[in-house]
């Protein structure tokens, strides 16, 4: 893994790593806004759901687990994936290509629960809250979720991870699951759930985690007013092999990677061999799910030893593709841009 901050652990795995369907947990991002919760135990953790809802109520892990559980396999993406290649530059982690992964999260439908505790229709955004230990006068990590999209069949409170309980880095007991969304919308280590009349009024709300509604420039200012929450993934690909630099021999080539779109599913790939002039589908792989990224895979020949710039551009089943330039904005969110690797055939 790829060490991007100590001070709040923030892991980023190597592209060599996404060659597997389901990323195993030791190699999965880890993305933490605060210090991770220095002790949690499973039998004294409880969850609060309150706010709007006609049955405030306290569970337990086993209470959950009384529930029935729902399996998603989805692609978690940082929103700030592929900041460090905005240029002019944009100041927080200066995250490349792994600041994602495909898990299958398991757990309760978030829906269940808000039904148990009797929602009510004056509930229009959900609260999520974690137990990240705050440091100083540093705001606490708290994001809200239209209810539209908490009641959603496939959104969880996630208690396991490709079959097994959560790991502390990836929020140990419970954590929200926001499928297709930026991975800030699924909140770790949940000990709160408040259903609210509007969007939650807080620091990683607004200002943070917000796009500008119209194109901006480099040094160009943006008033809140100006700017939406984050919400689902773009269109993307990364080339997870060959590497970026690699020295290959004349001969076949394997160029593979992976794919994803959000709420979106991928329709197809491309691979260009020169530098974008020309472009040939790729093969896409048999493992798919509605919030997953897709394998693909492209063999190529090259026809003569020199350096090479093999590119990547993915199409969803919304018809967007990846730009030639991911859109600049000054929190350096949502980076899309059309992957490269340069490569010498000798």
């Amino acid at each position: 893994m790829v060490l991007r901050s100590f001070r709040f652990v923030d892991l980023e795995t190597p592209v060599e790593h996404f060659h597997t369907w389901l990323t195993p947990v030791p190699h999965f991002f880890v993305r933490n806004h605060m210090h991770e919760p220095v002790e949690l135990d499973a039998h004294e953790w409880r969850l609060s759901i309150g706010g709007e809802v006609k049955n405030p109520i306290t569970l337990s892990l086993s209470d959950l687990s009384k529930f029935d559980t729902h399996s998603v396999v989805n692609t978690l993406e940082c929103a700030g994936n592929g900041r460090g290649f905005y240029r002019p530059q944009v100041p927080g982690v200066q995250w490349g290509k792994g600041a994602v992964g495909t898990a299958r999260f398991s757990g309760p439908r978030m829906r269940d629960v808000l039904e148990r505790a009797g929602a009510k229709s004056s509930g229009k955004h959900v609260m999520f809250r974690g137990l990240d230990e705050v440091p100083g006068k540093v705001p606490p990590f708290i994001r809200s979720i239209p209810i539209e999209k908490a009641l959603d069949d496939d959104t969880l409170i996630a208690t396991h991870m490709n079959g097994s309980p959560l790991t502390k880095h990836h929020g140990f007991p419970a954590r929200a699951l926001a499928p297709g969304w930026v991975g800030a919308a699924s909140c770790k280590w949940l000990a709160e759930i408040k259903l609210l009349e509007s969007e939650f009024a807080g620091n990683f709300m607004n200002p943070g985690y917000r796009f500008p509604n119209h194109p901006v420039k480099p040094g160009e200012s943006v008033k809140p007013e100006d700017m939406h929450p984050l919400t689902a993934l773009n269109v993307k690909s990364v080339i997870s092999g060959p590497g970026d630099g690699a020295s290959l021999k004349l001969g076949k080539v394997a160029v593979y990677g992976v794919a994803w779109a959000g709420e979106a599913n991928i329709a197809k790939v491309e691979i260009s061999t020169d530098g974008g002039t020309s472009w040939n589908p790729a093969k896409l792989g048999h493992d798919q799910a509605h919030y997953a990224w897709r394998l693909w895979s492209y063999d190529w020949k090259p026809e003569q030893s020199g350096e090479y710039i093999l590119m990547s551009r993915a199409t969803d089943t919304h018809g967007r593709s990846q730009p030639a330039a991911a859109e600049w904005n000054p929190s350096g969110y949502l980076y899309n841009a059309i992957d490269q690797v340069k490569i010498d055939v000798a």
